[in-house]
């Protein structure tokens, strides 16, 4: 059972960016898998498997560089619950304790328009230039995370 887990475990890393433990344990369930937390924490470790901005990776394996942009839509993907204009506001809404994931993601991307972000526990403010830098920065970003 345990050589097939971790052939597996590589397998799913090797394929894809996985970020935590509970997203490597769904994806394990999906394949008839049960594991526990500390299974896993066992696993990644005799298995060598680093975790960095690109997620985990195998030993040996060079990291994946994401586009600024591809990052930031992974990110409003994973964390962007609702945008909203106010005025030069744009106001974007994340489960608790992701605002600050969301906000440096902005931040490293470079909107166009963007003055500067300030980030809550779920909630960032984004201040654009103007009210219509607004609107154009809050369709993007639903773009981006294909909200409707």
């Amino acid at each position: 059972m345990k050589s097939r887990r971790h052939a597996v475990i590589r397998n799913l890393i090797a394929a894809g960016q996985i970020f935590s433990q509970q997203e490597l344990s769904k994806l394990l369930a999906r394949e008839g898998i049960e594991a526990t937390q500390a299974t896993l924490s066992r696993d990644l470790a005799e298995l060598g498997v680093l975790k960095g901005p690109s997620g985990y990776q195998l030993p040996g394996a060079s990291p994946t560089a994401l586009s600024t942009e591809a990052s930031l839509a992974r990110a409003l993907r994973r964390e962007l619950v609702s945008v909203d204009v106010g005025g030069t506001l744009v106001v974007l809404k994340t489960p608790i304790g992701h605002g600050n994931a969301l906000a440096i993601e902005l931040d490293r991307a470079r909107l166009e328009g963007v003055l500067g972000t300030i980030a809550g526990d779920d909630t960032v403010f984004l201040a654009a230039r103007s009210e219509l830098s607004a609107r154009r920065i809050a369709k993007d970003l639903r773009e981006l995370a294909d909200m409707p």
